[in-house]
Formats: C-alpha cells, sequence, structure tokens
C-alpha cells in the first residue's frame, strides 16, 4: 500500500469514527500541512511552502493545492493528510495528545518531514525533538539513511546523497555540513525523514530572486514529496 491508498484508507476509518474534518479532498494529489505544536516556534520559514507548491507545479503532474494548511498536532484531522511538516528552532516537548497522534500517524502509514532551522546537531531542536523520538520509537529507532535510498531518486537524481544548504555554514549553528539525513522507519516504510541541514530556510526565498539562482533548491523538496506520496 502507498501513501495515497493509506490516505483512502485512513480517511475511512476516521470518517467511521467522526474524526474532525481534514484538509485533504479528492480534488488534489498533494497538501502542504504544516503541523503546529504547543511548545517551541513551529511558525516559521513562511515563505517555504509556497516555494515548494510552485516546485510541485512547475516539475511534476500533480493536482496541487495552491494553499498551506496548518493543523494543531493535538488536531486528530491531522492524520488524514498524506504528508506532514513540522519545523522550529527551539523545544519539542509533545504534550500528551500530540504525542498519541504523532506516534499514531507514522504507525499508521503516515510522512512526517522534520526540518531543525537552527542547522545544530547539538541545538535545542535537535537535542529535544531527538529525546521524543527516542521516547515513543526506541532508541535507536532515529537510523542514518544511505546515499543511495530511493528518496534521492524519486524524482530528481541526487547521486551524492542529500544536498547541503548555504545556512550549515553561516549563522549560528555546528558549523559542519551533515552529509546525511536520519528516518525513522515502520513496517518497512519510511515514516519520519529528519534533516539538521536546514532546508526550510534555503527554500524561504523571495520568489522574486529565483531567476537569480544558479540551481533551483526546491528540486530536493519534490523529490521528498514526490517519495512521500509514492512509497
Amino acid at each position: 500500500m502507498n501513501r495515497r491508498a493509506f490516505l483512502a484508507a485512513l480517511a475511512a476509518a476516521s470518517a467511521a469514527l467522526a474524526l474532525p474534518r481534514a484538509v485533504a479532498s479528492a480534488r488534489y494529489d498533494f497538501h502542504f500541512t504544516r503541523l503546529k505544536y504547543d511548545s517551541g516556534d513551529w511558525d516559521v520559514d513562511a515563505r517555504m511552502p509556497s516555494n515548494l507548491i510552485t516546485a510541485l507545479v512547475d516539475y511534476t503532474t500533480l493536482r496541487v493545492d495552491p494553499n498551506e494548511h496548518v493543523i494543531a498536532l493535538s488536531d486528530p484531522a491531522m492524520l488524514r493528510a498524506p504528508f506532514c511538516y513540522l519545523a522550529g528552532h527551539k523545544l519539542v516537548d509533545f504534550n500528551p495528545a500530540e504525542r498519541a497522534n504523532f506516534e499514531r500517524y507514522l504507525r499508521s502509514g503516515g510522512f512526517v518531514f522534520v526540518d531543525d532551522c537552527n542547522h545544530d546537531i547539538d541545538g535545542l531542536f535537535a537535542t529535544s525533538f531527538e529525546r521524543q523520538m527516542a521516547q515513543i520509537f526506541g532508541a535507536n529507532a532515529l537510523q542514518k539513511l544511505p546515499n543511495n535510498h530511493a528518496l534521492y531518486h524519486s524524482f530528481f537524481a541526487f547521486p551524492e546523497g542529500p544536498p547541503a544548504t548555504g545556512f550549515e555554514l553561516n549563522g549560528w549553528g555546528d558549523d559542519l555540513v551533515h552529509d546525511y539525513l536520519k528516518g525513522i522507519h515502520v513496517n518497512n516504510r519510511l515514516g519520519l525523514l529528519y534533516s539538521n541541514k536546514d532546508y526550510g530556510c534555503e527554500w524561504d526565498f523571495d520568489w522574486r530572486n529565483k531567476r537569480f539562482l544558479a540551481e533551483d533548491p526546491t528540486r530536493f523538496g519534490v523529490n521528498i514529496v514526490m517519495y512521500a506520496l509514492t512509497h
């Protein structure tokens, strides 16, 4: 069962449980769903969703919802989204409802892309989020993704693995280029993609300046979405 089949199955189950109406609809193949959570700062990189949405329209044949949807992690409606994004700079400390939904979503076949805006492997977001994942899924659940993972070939080819960002070596952070991404697999399916590379900031550019970029950085975002929808 791929992610679209999961969405259909979960939507039917959610309807039976009388869960709230979700953001997804049959009109679109993709909806950008941002998760807000009570701790930390979730509302970062405000222009990133529209830039990623534009890239999906430009490069793929997906029917893409033009709007970003923000939904609370504690809201059961998030369980119906085929793709979710969670980011921030600060503490990640899920409350019981957030934790329950996060675990249920991943164990049911959902996909979450989590991006550390600190681009810092020892920063507050990284240490607190990784601690949360160890508590929920086990100490060794987060694993390095090999550079030949299907994610890097799901649409565009990235033979060297994850592309670096300009933010890894600038500003605050650990002054390192992180040469890998991590993930959590549930039932042999990647449910969580975790990045310290700060892709959100890399893709948070003024759309009017895109023509001056040597290479469109949101191309890797297209890979993430296409992988999430088809695996």
